[in-house]
């Protein structure tokens, strides 16, 4: 009689991987296939997608419910733009050096709000934010509360219209899926399987062994300076920075919790759908006005009603799938 068979991948999320590699494909080459408003919609998608799957990361693995993550996007678009006026540099060459910015920023900024716990951690987040927010409207130099553009010589360094396109897509194209690959190797090694215990049950993972605390200062530095670093290309493409813009808590913390929660938080899938439908439906519903508002919360509602752990959720409970399987299973012989 044979023995079960430890695996951590199956036929179906093989056949599933090979799918999405088609895809990435096909995303990688939009710029043969698809117009301008087409590369900026992927573009914005591929935005979103990044900073869902960081705040999961952060939330669904290593239960740091924060609601101050566009701290970083701000931090990271005022870096960019402090480069350019005062150091002449490259727009996309400043990207990593806000990365850097934010994870040292992100350490004494953890010192502060990991001694707060559960609800009041996530209040200190937004404060937090709230102060860079506030920070950045009294810096003149960088256009005070009002905000300012990108010189125009800074956007012309990167070629022509066309060139300058191209270079940008590919920058965010590069920029998000290494983030997802990057959170994708992080929860297949060892601290993963931290994660995914601390996930499970905190005290016991404690009780274990595992380390919380430093793992959990870990994730938050990572995710910081990635989010540091999306944020310092999102103002590329927007051209413009303000402190309503760059730290609104609606656009780059509310709509991104609810692509985790309704596409199902604590799994890699679950953003990846969440975005999609998201997408969708503002496309279809945002000239609804306050209406659209009202629909996004009525589902995102809805769906923690009938389904808490999203719709990935779902499937998982039905078919015992995973497109990214990050842990093992036992395989039972067949007789």
């Amino acid at each position: 009689m044979s023995e079960p068979t430890i695996v951590r991948s199956t036929r179906g999320s093989r056949i599933a991987a090979s799918a999405v590699l088609v895809l990435v494909a096909a995303i990688a080459a939009a710029p043969w296939w698809a117009n301008s408003a087409d590369l900026r919609l992927i573009t914005e998608i591929l935005f979103f997608l990044a900073l869902a799957s960081m705040w999961n990361l952060l939330a669904g693995y290593a239960g740091l419910i924060s609601v101050g993550q566009h701290a970083y996007v701000g931090l990271g678009g005022y870096m960019m733009f402090s480069c350019v006026l005062f150091w002449g540099m490259n727009p996309l060459w400043s990207i990593p050096l806000a990365g850097l910015l934010a994870a040292a920023v992100s350490v004494p900024v953890a010192w502060l709000v990991f001694r707060l716990k559960g609800a009041y951690f996530a209040i200190g987040t937004w404060v937090v934010a709230e102060v860079f927010r506030l920070l950045a409207a009294q810096m003149s130099s960088l256009g005070g509360g009002s905000g300012l553009s990108i010189p125009v010589s800074a956007m012309r360094a990167l070629g022509g219209r066309t060139e300058r396109e191209l270079l940008i897509y590919f920058t965010a194209f590069a920029l998000s899926l290494g983030t997802l690959l990057l959170i994708w190797l992080v929860l297949r090694s060892r601290v993963g399987l931290a994660l995914t215990a601390i996930r499970d049950n905190e005290v016991a993972s404690s009780s274990l062994g595992v380390r919380i605390g430093r793992i959990k200062l870990g994730v938050y530095v990572l995710v910081a300076a990635l989010t540091a670093m999306l944020g310092a290309l999102i103002f590329v493409t927007k051209l413009r920075i303000s402190p309503d813009a760059a730290f609104s808590m609606n656009d780059w913390t509310v709509f991104v919790i609810f692509i985790v929660v309704i596409g199902g938080i604590g799994t890699l899938e679950g953003p990846i759908i969440g975005t999609l439908l998201y997408f969708l439906l503002r496309e279809f519903l945002a000239d609804l006005g306050a209406v659209y508002l009202l629909i996004l919360g009525a589902m995102a509602i809805a769906i923690m009603l009938v389904a808490p752990r999203g719709l990935w959720g779902l499937i998982v409970t039905k078919w015992d799938f995973a497109v990214f399987p990050v842990g093992y299973r036992v395989r039972m012989p067949r007789d």
